[in-house]
């Protein structure tokens, strides 16, 4: 099954995304920061240290600071979530109906605000595109109705923080609260101080990750997504912490030397830091990039889609 492992890496490498088609299966484990997890190795810690250092004070930083890169889902649900099955699924598969007007003429700009300070203008997207990007459904089954659209806000988890942005708030029949997709695109992203390691260099003791996929309150536990083999003891993630930045290294912990299948799997990580990250950037030591938002194991990050 090798080239499952290497198409999944492609689009990790391509993408810098969590778009894992073949990979199953999804546990949980927690790996505290500074203690001895993962097969650490000479090699792992000195790219760690190289990806922190090429970050630190670079123009890439600079603009990674003040853009907007949301770490987050684009689409908040109706308050209580959805109130069967049947609606559940015509989400997932975006099976959508429209029954009235959508707004024809909304603003060409809007701001994003960040909770600690700071705001940025940017251009809002057409409701009409909004509405498509929900709805690409095209099958027989449940849909959601959606009968009129307005422009508001809605807050997610940015490179900067939690920030406030322009979101369409849909209105679904049968609801009392909107389903809420944000209104405006991803900053550019700024070109990497450091190159990606290549498909080649992969090694147990440093692999992609699949992607970030949550931030406690306290900003000092980080959820994310790992890969691992069928036959070892799962993935595991080492934390260089610096005042500029946060170099998370994944590696794959006791691998079985006998026979065994080639295919790829992920599973979720837990990290805990030495102190909130704050306004430091999370970092992948193996791609040299930003570790991006998975809402899912396989989906794309809307940071870099």
């Amino acid at each position: 099954m090798r080239s499952v492992k290497l198409r999944q890496l492609l689009v990790v490498l391509g993408l810098f995304a969590a778009g894992a088609t073949g990979a199953t299966g999804c546990g949980q484990e927690t790996a505290p920061g500074g203690d001895e997890v993962g097969d650490r190795t000479p090699t792992a810690t000195n790219r760690a240290r190289q990806v922190s250092d090429a970050w630190a004070g670079s123009e890439a930083a600079r603009l990674w600071r003040q853009g907007y890169f949301p770490l987050d889902e684009s689409v908040q649900l109706p308050e209580g979530g959805f109130r069967h099955k049947a609606d559940e699924r015509a989400y997932v598969t975006q099976n959508f109906a429209l029954r009235g007007s959508l707004p024809k003429s909304p603003p060409q700009k809007g701001e994003v605000r960040w909770r600690s300070g700071g705001s940025l203008t940017v251009p809002v997207t057409a409701v009409q595109t909004a509405y498509e990007k929900l709805a690409r459904g095209s099958n027989s089954g449940p849909r959601l109705t959606v009968t009129g659209a307005r422009l508001g806000e809605m807050t997610v988890f940015t490179s900067r923080g939690q920030a406030t942005v322009p979101a369409w708030h849909f209105t679904l029949d049968g609801y009392d609260t909107p389903l809420k997709r944000v209104a405006v695109s991803p900053s550019k992203l700024p070109r990497p101080p450091i190159k990606a390691k290549s498909l080649q260099e992969a090694s147990d003791a440093l692999w992609p990750l699949a992607g970030l996929t949550t931030m406690s309150q306290d900003d000092r536990t980080v959820g994310l997504v790992a890969h691992h083999g069928s036959c070892d003891d799962g993935p595991s993630v080492d934390v260089l912490e610096t005042e500029d930045n946060v170099v998370l290294s994944a590696s794959i912990r006791n691998r079985s030397d006998g026979p065994c299948t080639d295919d790829l799997h992920m599973k979720k990580v837990t990290v805990k830091l030495d102190r909130p990250v704050g306004d430091r950037m999370l970092l992948d030591a193996f791609t040299g990039r930003p570790v991006p938002y998975a809402a899912d194991p396989g989906s794309l990050s809307p940071t870099w889609s």
